[in-house]
């Protein structure tokens, strides 16, 4: 990676080109990832296929994004940045057009992790060149505005496919999604400028893997990559079958109406910024306790049997989720002591394996127990490993003291 020294500040063109061309990338890319997610009971019901079955459709997604971090990541450090966002939205986009073509879902799931490889390209690369070509004085607000297009992203994927399927079809959703995908190719082609601080890394592979290996020797990173799982297995739960539990009676509602609930993800927009900006007056610790806390309280408000309080439980649910997992994000960056980006690469690995996790493994308890099932885990599964985490640090601090 390129040492930042003559980077492109607020005040430069080339600053708004690159924010923009990279937002459009991260929101189609994100859009692309989660889309079917508010489909699942609809490719049930369509294929005759289990719940199981149907969430693979995230999950089989979400394992090749993993995939590609790693080997997408390591090749643009050696490759360039730009070439690698090109190919990711190209290879995102094909997909989508070949979709509508099959009637079998095994081929949508392959197709799906096929793109889920390309998807990766964006994330993969987009920090890095950020961190490479926008001054160190402007980055913060660049990395918030990037991050903020992740979260636009994924509202605007599930919204649009609720929305178009339900008045017209699941092929023509998908096929929406590829023309939006290719209006935001034009703009990255035309808008994003070339490298010009990249320089090839010269670290071996091997001594890749050993930066990977120090940071799992790492107890307080491994605890933080572990707190990365839950939170994302919990809250891609609840939003991987709440679809299922507000289709169902009494609520009954509409693909439609299940799309718009998404929107409650705007609030990641916010979440994240102003949890940095509280991080920094209260202390990183107890905001992110109390996103947990907050993300608890909202899952729970969803026992409800009124439709507003659910959408209310949503909205706290999303607010407490993005503040805990932004300032987490920000500890392993502090904790890291060496090779920094192949500890944020790990979190980013933890944190996909929760939304393969969630979307799949708790499939059997939604089967068992329907919506209570799920209630219990997600809620109480974060604030107990919130509990456990603050206990093993403040008994790790008494043996320093003691020392």
């Amino acid at each position: 990676m390129g040492i930042n020294t003559k980077g492109y500040s607020i005040r430069d063109r080339s600053f708004w080109t690159i924010v923009i061309s990279l937002g459009g990338a991260s929101v189609f890319v994100f859009a692309a990832m989660y889309s079917v997610q508010p489909l699942l009971p609809f490719f049930t019901e369509q294929f005759h296929i289990s719940v199981s079955v149907a969430s693979l459709s995230v999950s089989m997604t979400t394992l090749s994004v993993i995939l590609g971090l790693i080997v997408l990541g390591f090749l643009s450090d050696r490759y360039g940045r730009v070439l690698f966002i090109h190919l990711s939205i190209v290879f995102t986009i094909i997909p989508f057009f070949f979709m509508p073509l099959t009637d079998s879902f095994s081929t949508i799931i392959l197709l799906r992790f096929i793109q889920g490889f390309a998807i990766a390209g964006v994330p993969a690369a987009a920090l890095a060149y950020l961190s490479e070509e926008i001054d160190q004085q402007s980055m913060g607000f660049a990395t918030a505005l990037y991050i903020s297009c992740n979260a636009l992203g994924g509202t605007i994927g599930r919204l649009m496919m609720g929305y178009v399927t339900e008045y017209f079809s699941w092929k023509m959703a998908f096929v929406s999604l590829a023309i939006m995908g290719c209006i935001v190719m034009v703009i990255v082609w035309w808008m994003l400028p070339k490298s010009k601080n990249f320089s090839v890394q010269q670290r071996t592979i091997q001594q890749d893997l050993q930066g990977f290996w120090f940071h799992l020797k790492n107890p307080q990173l491994l605890m933080l990559f572990g707190l990365g799982v839950i939170l994302q297995l919990s809250f891609t739960g609840v939003w991987s079958f709440i679809p299922y539990y507000l289709t169902a009676p009494p609520f009954l509602l509409s693909l439609q109406s299940i799309s718009f609930i998404f929107l409650a993800y705007g609030l990641g927009i916010i979440g994240s910024p102003i949890a940095n900006s509280l991080a920094g007056k209260v202390g990183l610790h107890t905001i992110r306790t109390f996103g947990v806390c907050l993300l608890t309280v909202g899952i729970l408000f969803t026992l409800s049997k009124s439709l507003f309080i659910i959408v209310i439980g949503l909205c706290l649910a999303c607010l407490g989720f993005f503040t805990a997992h932004a300032l987490t994000s920000s500890l392993v960056s502090r904790l890291a002591l060496y090779q920094k980006g192949s500890a944020s690469s790990l979190y980013l690995v933890a944190y996909y394996l929760g939304v393969a996790s969630g979307s799949t493994i708790l499939s059997p308890v939604w089967s068992l127990f329907q919506w209570h099932g799920i209630v219990i885990i997600t809620a109480f599964l974060p604030i107990t490993y919130l509990f456990i985490l603050n206990s093993l640090q403040k008994q790790q601090k008494r043996d320093v003291l003691k020392k």
